[in-house]
């Protein structure tokens, strides 16, 4: 180490090195690191520091693929369409070049970057993420989402602040743009989150509103987990040729997923679940996919007679209700998550612009595409039990992308209703399931080259012990119950919102005693001894112990022996007074 000497000013210096071969190699700058495809850490990209601090709180240890690929073209200005599944990172993707512009070039308030999201719970996720990111940031970068229910004064004040970055559904957007309370001229970015589901759920008119107001020269990121036709058409609409990046095909992702299926029953569907759940045939975390909201409420009232706990993830729920029960699903706070696809997941299909479609999202089959499938990332997901089949192969992929992330393995399995087995059990009827064996072949022919379906052997004959269980469980879930339940839950759940948000936002800790998957049986109906199994119920546990011959005679009973237990009362007039007088052996008897 070189000597150090006091300059003329009393500044300790270097002394010069004794041999050129003892000066130290300079350090490289980030300018010189090389940014390829292999980069290990997020300080490569030259972020900001705030940045990398907040992603350093994150607990991120290296970016992932679609990340790798896409900041560094957007920090060059570049306008990108990604391909990437739900939980890849594609969020991110797009917000920390976006936040790094806005940090560095920060010198008025003004709103430079507008966020299109389909849905009021993506609108919630990508705003909890904007502000983690710029949590050591103080008030330089400032978000508003517009997505949630508020009047048009609240939004009008919060626009009035020039937020940095605005997030909400294209047709708050084009509302706010109406009424003079959103500018787009000092607008630099853009991005449409889900974009293929932006323009299916009938925002095409917002859009075209959007895009011909829209100054030129803005970055455009269009971010989606498939390469669609409506993707191709939102393509059109705000860039003419953007860098494509497609990453990750879900049918590929599916790769990592072991597929099985089980053709049984319309009534056997609930012997399996039931089995399957209180035998720990699934381990880990399962999210249980139903054809509608009524069938949510169906399975879960069935599995609360054994004492198994569920929580129904319905769009008919408070905002703030389906954001928890997501939050806690991934805390690992619940293990099973029945949700449905019957109505889009992520937003209530409310008497609004926002959140009806104008026109019903169609796939190329015509069908609906699966919705409580698409932008929710739900976290170590180890099973996907497709309980009802969904409308379309491409629902299939979708759903069954909820597990095997991240490279870890994950199971897939579905029930399917044999044609002939179909309408053969009128109380647990489901109309969608007429078309299974057609979807399950059109699922097959997707399937990746070395990827299949498998068949799951099981042997339902030991299962037989448990049916007078299961059928004596079915019966007690009627209509009246489920009808019941959705109104007790909705009930409860919008107490909790609006009554106990403003406590809960003073008392954050205290919301973890809200719990999701409460009994929402009518004590009545619930029967204590279907809780506990058995022994000689169990496949190969113990059998009845024999205890010998019982007869079938009536035992006898000790006789009553004359005179007493009998007693007489009489009155002043000497009469018996029958209502003081007990005769144990009847009325009439001596």
């Amino acid at each position: 180490m070189p000597k150090r000497k006091l300059n003329e000013n009393d500044v300790p210096e270097a002394s010069e090195p004794s041999s050129p071969a003892a000066e130290p190699a300079a350090a490289p700058s980030k300018a010189d690191e090389p940014l390829n495809a292999t980069t290990s850490s997020f300080s490569a990209f030259g972020l900001e520091p705030r940045l990398l601090r907040a992603i350093r709180g994150q607990r991120w240890a290296s970016p992932t693929h679609v990340q790798e690929k896409a900041i560094p073209l957007a920090l060059e200005g570049k306008d990108i369409l990604a391909r990437s599944g739900t939980g890849t990172g594609k969020t991110a993707a797009y917000l920390l070049p976006i936040l790094d512009r806005i940090l560095r070039r920060k010198n008025t308030p003004v709103t430079s970057s507008l966020i299109l999201v389909p849905t009021k719970e993506l609108a919630g996720q990508v705003t909890k993420l904007t502000q983690s990111l710029t949590a050591y940031c103080g008030q330089d970068v400032r978000v508003q989402n517009l997505a949630s229910n508020q009047s048009e004064v609240v939004q009008k004040a919060k626009l009035a602040e020039n937020p940095d970055i605005v997030v909400a559904t294209p047709a708050r957007v084009a509302a706010n743009m109406n009424n003079g309370a959103l500018s787009l001229k000092a607008l630099a970015h853009l991005v449409v989150d889900e974009g293929d589901l932006v323009l299916g759920y009938g925002f095409k008119e917002d859009l075209d509103y959007i895009s011909q107001n829209m100054p030129k020269g803005v970055q455009i990121f269009l971010m989606s987990a498939t390469l669609s036709t409506d993707l191709e058409a939102v393509k059109g609409l705000f860039c003419r040729d953007p860098v494509i990046l497609a990453l990750d095909d879900l049918e590929k992702e599916s790769q990592l997923v072991k597929q099985y299926v089980l053709p049984c029953g319309e009534d056997e569907k609930f012997l399996l679940i039931y089995a399957m759940f209180k035998l720990n045939l699934i381990k880990g975390k399962t999210i249980v996919f139903v054809g509608d909201v009524d069938r949510s409420y169906r399975v879960k009232l069935f599995l609360e007679q054994f004492g198994i706990k569920s929580c129904v993830l319905n769009s008919e729920l408070p905002l703030a209700s389906r954001l928890h029960i997501v939050e806690e699903f991934n805390k690992n706070i619940y293990n099973i998550l029945i949700a449905s696809d019957e109505t889009e997941l992520l937003g209530a299909r409310k008497k609004d612009d926002e959140s009806r479609p104008k026109k019903k999202a169609k796939t190329d089959e015509g069908k609906p595409d699966s919705g409580v499938s698409r932008g929710v990332d739900f976290r170590n997901v180890s099973c996907v039990l497709n309980f009802d089949m969904p409308a379309n192969y491409k629902g299939y992929f979708h759903r069954i992308g909820r597990t095997a992330r991240a490279g870890k393995s994950g199971t897939a399995i579905s029930f399917v209703i044999p044609k002939e087995k179909y309408r053969k059990h009128k109380p647990t009827t489901f109309a969608g399931a007429e078309n299974d064996e057609e979807v399950l072949r059109k699922i097959e022919k997707h399937q990746k080259e070395g990827q299949k379906i498998e068949d799951w052997t099981f042997d339902m004959k030991r299962l037989e012990p448990f049916r007078y269980r299961f059928a004596d469980a079915l019966r007690a879930v009627t209509r009246i119950a489920v009808r019941e339940a959705r109104v007790k839950e909705l009930r409860m759940e919008l107490a909790k919102s609006q009554k106990l948000s403003r406590y809960f936002e003073e008392h954050p800790d205290e919301l973890a005693h809200l719990r999701h998957d409460q009994t929402l049986n009518h004590p009545a109906r619930i029967q204590p001894h279907l809780k506990h199994v058995p022994d000689y119920l169990l496949p190969g546990g113990k059998k009845p112990q024999d205890i010998g011959f019982v007869s079938l005679d009536k035992p006898k009973t000790r006789k009553f022996v004359r005179g007493k237990g009998k007693k007489v009362v009489r009155g002043r007039s000497g009469k018996i007074d029958p209502l003081k007088t007990f005769n144990a052996r009847g009325k009439g008897k001596k």
